[in-house]
């Protein structure tokens, strides 16, 4: 109890002591809430408005002795602030009864016709590339960034916990949001300082980054990766801005005239600048909309201030609050820059205003803009390295000159209270487990080895039956130069144990030079991907699958080796050579017979293949971000294209190889963000062999006898019902984030979103291959004539988790045991 009263005495301190801080409800005449309520600090540009409840939270680093609140048909009332801290405050509006001259009174939707302030919006986007620093031909400026994760909503109950028992000290630092009102505990830090430098002729831009600093799980490469993807840059003017992988309808948007109600409220000086204040909010609940207000400047149009609050009713999982401010300066009486963005997101497992959560901050303060001084086109190449040791060294000294912005007590605090943490067993334990279901690795810190992946440690075919699985892999940290990793497994029903191993060495960080080597003895579905697999240590779902459509008795027993030789000599422009030799038997010859005719054999037939190939393969994939620099890299966002070019040679003759053949693959996947309407997911295969292979050397069009909905294979197919040795595939995807549900009254509140897809592919099977795997005793056939295509709906965000998905075949319904209709379903956390 003592401890809970020094927390409650703190946060009293700390209230007293600091700025202005208000939180109350507005309401009409009945009672009602009133939404979209402007509330200022009286004599100032500092405000907030109300939530779909009518709640608002605001304070201010300044003393203010009273605050406006107004709201369109409403008398403005002025409030006295008795105090410094006035909470639970009750405010009244009473409808307007004058109407005064000059002055349009609007409620409800907005008209957009005679509105001013979308007269003012049209200027806005007729100027907004002559705003900024696209005025300049050249430009640079310092940029320091902050970003920061909180325990919010921290109360009594949560200290006294048996949860946090035994961890009460950390509560002994807490601060209060001046958002969102609530307490909360800071558990994670990073800090960035960096030169930006910029040519608008040139169209360049580079950013070097001279300190990096972070407190917290900075470790942890997985939770470092997210935030750099959920922190991504966003331009206020762009017509969509993309957060947790949606696209927002931005404010300022062409298109925010079908989106927004747009009412201009209000005209005063900012910094000299006589600026219009413009409230916005949305014409419709559960689209990806904000709500808020902007101040524009007169002569200009260019943005001096603006917030922007995501409604409630948007339709994204996990977060309830997402808060957006952006201030800008003026300069040469005419310029205006970007000063600070400030962006909050409130992660929590619920919408409901006293659930608890994480925040997720990030502020970023901008500063010793420079124009005008040119610069080679040689100096934007030379790309510093990010992962320089002096960049992660940087002393005090240092950053107290770089940080554009101070460190609040509480964040000051981090270092310090992480440190402790992490001696304390009960906190490990607890990051332990988190750990473990994020990676699937169990860390062995004293041994420096990582058990798992505990994902696939079980899993059923039927040649295997129940099979078991265990590995390991080497793990020094996150950037680790070089790792060895392997598995064992066992099936119950062939009694038969099976391994892989892989080694992987980085030999030159600047080019990624890589060699890798290593061997697997499996049994694999091998019809689930055009391409043949190189991996020694992964495995199609398809293999291991607990439940199946059908039979899974098509699998392949397989010895593979290889070698390979990695480089990218250019950022995201990955070349690989290297050679590979498998063995391929049917794990099951009764079902699946891969038995082909040799004449070399004393029967005139053979059942295993024995091939040695030489790769070449050229991965392009622009728009890639990646996170650390070790032999195995983490990925930051999924928004780029993949363009992959494979030749592959066989060689017979050496080390009994079987055949002489050569094949080359193309692959493009492309996800394309289509503004408001969601995302399309497309992707192309081709492929060709030359030369006579058996079946096991042959190009499977993907079937999918799982329940899992996998991209790039086609649901309504069984393995190995289409056979090629050239071919050509196309799947189209496109999930419309919820957009038509949202305009359907009784699935509204569901947060449902809608995904079609249709795909299609085509194929040739020569006579002499055909005649070569003729001992087979499954149907050889190709999707020639006509193209063979499916069509599939689906719904997700089922319960926030699930999607599931009808599919239709399209034709091709004479082949035997042909699945007209099929379900298919996942499960995953996504936004």
């Amino acid at each position: 109890m003592k401890r809970f009263f020094s927390v409650f005495f703190l946060i009293f301190i700390t209230s007293v002591t600091a700025q202005t801080k208000i939180e109350g409800v507005v309401t009409d005449d009945t009672g009602m809430p009133i939404a979209f309520a402007n509330i200022i600090f009286a004599n100032s540009s500092e405000g907030t408005i109300t939530n779909d409840n009518g709640h608002f939270y605001m304070e201010s680093d300044q003393t203010y002795e009273a605050i406006k609140v107004s709201f369109i048909g409403y008398e403005t009332k002025e409030i006295p602030l008795e105090q410094k801290v006035n909470y639970g405050m009750k405010i009244t509006l009473t409808e307007s009864t004058e109407q005064l001259q000059e002055v349009i009174v609007y409620t409800g939707k907005q008209s957009k016709k005679n509105n001013p302030a979308i007269d003012i919006l049209r200027k806005i986007w007729a100027k907004k590339r002559e705003n900024g620093v696209r005025k300049f031909k050249q430009y640079q400026y310092d940029k320091y960034e902050k970003i920061e994760f909180d325990l919010n909503t921290i109360d009594s109950a949560l200290i006294k916990s048996k949860l946090f028992k035994g961890l009460e000290f950390m509560f002994e630092d807490l601060d209060t949001s001046r958002i969102t009102g609530k307490t909360y505990l800071p558990m994670f830090l990073n800090e960035t300082f960096s030169k930006v430098y910029g040519d608008n002729i040139m169209d360049r831009e580079k950013e070097d980054v001279l300190g990096n600093k972070s407190s917290g799980f900075s470790g942890n490469q997985a939770i470092t990766a997210f935030v750099e993807d959920l922190y991504s840059d966003y331009d206020i003017y762009d017509n969509y801005l993309k957060f947790f992988d949606k696209s927002f309808t931005s404010p300022l948007s062409k298109t925010g005239i079908d989106v927004y109600n747009y009412v201009l409220s209000d005209s005063t000086f900012i910094d000299n600048k006589w600026c219009y204040n413009i409230i916005y909010y949305p014409r419709r609940k559960n689209e990806l909309t904000f709500k808020g207000d902007f101040w524009v400047n007169d002569t200009t149009f260019a943005i001096k201030k603006i917030n922007m609050q995501v409604t409630k009713s948007a339709n994204i999982n996990w977060v309830k609050e997402i808060y957006i401010e952006q201030d800008f300066e003026v300069v040469s009486d005419s310029v205006f820059l970007l000063k600070r963005d400030y962006m909050l997101s409130d992660f929590s497992f619920s919408k409901k205003e006293d659930s608890r959560g994480v925040y997720g901050k990030r502020t970023t303060v901008f500063d010793n803009y420079n124009f005008n001084n040119r610069r080679p086109e040689d100096f934007y190449k030379a790309v510093a390295d990010p992962y320089d040791p002096r960049v992660f060294s940087q002393d005090s000294i240092f950053w107290k000159n770089a940080r554009l912005e101070s460190l609040s007590d509480d964040e000051s605090g981090i270092f310090k209270l992480l440190d402790t943490l992490k001696t304390v067993p009960k906190f490990r334990t607890y990051y332990d487990i988190v750990s473990v279901l994020g990676s699937g690795y169990i860390e062995i810190d004293k041994w420096n080895i990582d058990l798992g992946d505990i994902y696939s440690s079980v899993g059923f075919n039927d040649a295997e039956g129940i099979r078991l699985r265990g590995g390991a892999r080497t793990y020094f940290g996150q950037n680790d130069m070089w790792r060895l990793e392997g598995y064992m497994a066992y099936g119950f029903n062939d009694k038969k144990f099976k391994h892989g191993f892989l080694g992987k060495f980085l030999l030159d960080r600047k080019n990624r030079l890589i060699i890798s080597g290593g061997n697997r003895r499996d049994i694999e579905q091998l019809g689930l991907s055009l391409t043949s697999t190189n991996d020694v240590m992964g495995r199609s779902v398809a293999s291991s699958a607990l439940i199946t459509v059908g039979s899974n008795d098509r699998l392949t027993n397989i010895n593979l080796s290889t070698f390979n030789l990695d480089m990218e000599p250019v950022k995201n422009f990955r070349v690989r050579v290297g050679g590979s030799f498998r063995t391929l038997s049917s794990a099951l010859p009764d079902a699946f017979s891969l038995d082909y005719i040799d004449p070399e054999s004393p029967t005139g037939v053979s059942s295993e293949i024995k091939q040695f190939d030489i790769n070449s393969t050229v991965i392009y994939t622009p728009g890639k971000r990646t996170i650390g620099y070790g032999v195995e890299r983490s990925d930051i966002n999924d928004d780029y294209s993949t363009f992959v070019l494979k030749y592959t040679k066989g060689v017979d003759g050496f080390l009994e190889s079987d055949f002489d053949y050569e094949k080359i693959q193309f692959s493009y996947k492309q996800p394309w963000q289509v503004g408001g309407f969601g995302r399309l997911t497309s992707s192309v295969e081709l492929g060709k062999t030359f030369g006579a292979v058996p079946l096991g050397l042959l190009n499977v069009i993907p079937g999918n006898q799982t329940l899992f909905t996998l991209f790039n294979a086609f649901p309504n197919l069984d393995f190995y019902e289409f056979v090629t040795d050239t071919y050509a595939t196309v799947h189209l995807e496109h999930n419309f984030n919820g957009r038509l549900f949202s305009r359907v009254p009784f699935l509204r509140k569901l947060n449902l979103r809608e995904i079609v897809g249709i795909r299609g592919a085509w194929g040739q099977l020569s006579e002499e291959n055909i005649a070569l795997s003729s001992p087979t005793n499954i149907p050889l056939m190709a999707p020639e004539n006509p193209i063979y295509w499916e069509y599939s709906f689906g719904v997700g965000n089922i319960f926030k988790i699930f999607r599931i998905d009808f599919n239709f075949r399209g034709n091709y319904l004479e082949n035997p045991n042909a699945r007209a209709f099929g379900v298919t379903g996942t499960f995953g956390f996504s936004f």
